[in-house]
């Protein structure tokens, strides 16, 4: 956020490129929410009780992490900032692939071959929607949903904290030390 602060993005925002850029990050940001509102549906209080195989997990074994990926991705774009959107989805891969891995290890101890079947048919990361299936009823948890819609909220204020930090940097109310492509 500092950054945001000190910088601004190469493309004057009063431009139809950043525009553009605006656009294309609010609706990543807006799939990055509900992507993870979706994944939670599915796991909700199952994780680590039992193997989830369906919905977004049949697409991907890391929906919560895909869907984050996409989300700060668009808060880069929104921002007016391809570099931004790069370094911020570059940092959000290498974070959650690392969370990944530890995670797949306490996976396979609690489900053996399930889990090791699941690996073999189901990529890591981006999904291959052609593997889609699905229940014809979920029951999910209302806990674990208002705790991700809380998370997601991060998000969706980051459009009206943006659009200021905007207003500030088109008014030059704030210190510019170099802007970013």
């Amino acid at each position: 956020m500092i950054v945001m602060i000190l910088c601004r993005p190469a493309i004057s925002e009063r431009s139809p490129a950043h525009d553009l850029f605006e656009v294309s990050g609010l609706l990543l940001v807006l799939t990055g929410v509900f992507g993870r509102l979706w994944s939670i549906l599915y796991i909700g209080n199952k994780k680590n009780v039992s193997l989830v195989t369906t919905g977004p997990y049949s697409v991907t074994r890391n929906p919560l992490y895909f869907f984050s990926t996409i989300a700060v991705t668009g808060a880069g774009l929104f921002y007016g900032s391809i570099a931004l959107a790069v370094a911020l989805c570059a940092g959000s891969c290498i974070v959650s692939y690392y969370t990944a891995k530890r995670e797949e290890n306490d996976l396979r101890s609690l489900f053996g071959a399930r889990y090791g079947l699941y690996v073999e048919t189901v990529p890591f990361f981006w999904p291959d929607f052609r593997l889609f299936k699905s229940e014809k009823e979920v029951t999910f948890s209302t806990r674990p949903l208002a705790r991700t819609f809380r998370d997601a909220i991060f998000f969706v204020m980051l459009y009206p904290a943006l659009e200021l930090l905007e207003y500030l940097h088109v008014n030059e109310l704030t210190v510019t030390l170099f802007h970013l492509p």
